[in-house]
């Protein structure tokens, strides 16, 4: 019977580039600065590594959509290079892939890393692949702004919330990670915003303003794993190791069905309850010490504290305005500014989040270092809450 890789992989180091309109690098540039940290972090030459997996959404690097430009940006001489994607959660695909090599016991030294370049293709959003006639520029799932928008009022209907404790509530959760998010260095945004900016920010999607999207950058990310056994034996003492690396993806049943009441994300229960078994975990509430999650819009994040089973459902409005997921809170949520601070260069994304996590547990975080975490979890979140895939880790000390 399948067990999982619950303490079967550790971290041996990681890396993360700044985060921004980084017109002085392009994605090679991002990627060695990732790269170059991860390597010192480790404390190994590129030659110990076994095989690489390489997350990109997609961001004209690729030749053919394959691994080279990684290999090549990297000097990856002679070993195996994947490239993956999958939409928001490619950075965590990415993890997934070296870190089951690992596990299985295939390679004793695996690489996953993410890269982005978002600046440079002149959208405000996204970029669409699709252009040219009227069928080409119809995408079934809507702008992302307006599809995550839809959880509001489907949100409130069910839960009676007023308009205003939602405002109230949405515009909290972008307060607190612009807080944090000044505390980070590589982040792209670095100034706190105060509550009346966000608040009466120009409108994007009702009820989302402006300060309720996360921004466009570049950035890239990576981590070098290994099996515990051999950490220690090169001597490491203080190791992070994953708990669990779960994925869940949509089979449509959320569009296609009325089964579904648009106030909840089924791929983030459904990933959270897979890991929750691996770890070990059973009271979420009380075991973890923090959380990164896909705070893509603000009340993204907010219905992600309920499908993780930190906040009971129709609660997390009251949560968020009693500072349960703040800085200082029973359960910090975006300690590092999220990706409201970071922006969201698609495969770079969920190798940021494991990042601050693995700083955390190592009390390696500076002005925002939390007291003695033990246990932290990430989360992605692809495509739009009624058809996608959602990601998540859980590191831990070992």
């Amino acid at each position: 019977m399948a067990t999982g890789i619950k303490d079967k992989v550790a971290i041996l180091g990681m890396g993360c580039s700044k985060f921004g309109e980084r017109w002085d690098a392009g994605s090679p540039d991002l990627m060695a600065e990732a790269f170059e940290e991860a390597l010192s972090d480790a404390g190994i030459d590129r030659g110990r590594i076994e095989a690489a997996w390489f997350g990109c959404w997609g961001d004209g690097i690729n030749v053919g959509n394959s691994s080279i430009p990684a290999a090549m940006a990297l000097r990856l001489e002679g070993i195996p290079v994947s490239r993956v994607e999958n939409m928001c959660a490619t950075g965590t695909e990415a993890l997934r892939g070296a870190a089951y090599a690992v596990a299985s016991g295939a390679v004793d030294i695996a690489l996953a890393i993410g890269s982005e370049k978002l600046k440079d293709t002149g959208f405000g959003g996204l970029p669409s692949p699709f252009k040219g006639t009227f069928n080409d520029l119809w995408m079934p799932m809507g702008s992302a702004p307006a599809g995550f928008a839809q959880l509001a009022p489907y949100y409130r209907a069910k839960y009676g919330t007023t308009r205003e404790d939602l405002k109230r509530a949405i515009s909290h959760v972008s307060w607190k990670s612009h807080q944090n998010g000044a505390l980070s260095p590589k982040a792209h945004f670095r100034k706190t915003v105060s509550m009346e900016t966000i608040m009466n920010a120009p409108m994007i999607s009702d009820p989302l303003g402006l300060y309720d999207c996360s921004g466009v950058s570049d950035g890239a990310a990576c981590a070098i794993v290994t099996t515990p056994e051999i950490a220690r034996a090169m001597g490491k003492s203080d190791l992070v190791t994953i708990k669990a690396l779960q994925l869940s993806t949509s089979s449509g049943r959320e569009s296609q069905t009325s089964s579904w009441d648009g106030t909840y994300v089924a791929n983030t229960r459904n990933a959270a309850a897979a890991a929750y078994r691996e770890a070990g975990i059973t009271d979420p509430k009380t075991q973890l010490s923090l959380t990164e999650v896909h705070d893509c819009f603000s009340i993204t994040e907010m219905v992600t504290m309920e499908d993780l089973g930190l906040s009971n459902d129709g609660r997390a409005v009251f949560d968020i305005l009693d500072g349960k997921f703040d800085r200082d809170g029973q359960l910090p949520c975006q300690i590092d500014g999220g990706l409201k601070c970071f922006g969201h260069p698609i495969g770079a994304t969920g190798l940021r989040m494991a990042y601050e996590v693995y700083l955390q547990l190592l009390g390696r975080a500076g002005e925002r270092q939390l007291a003695a975490p033990s246990l932290g979890l990430t989360h992605n979140l692809g495509g739009v809450p009624y058809q996608g895939v959602a990601a998540i880790s859980i590191l831990g000390l070992h």
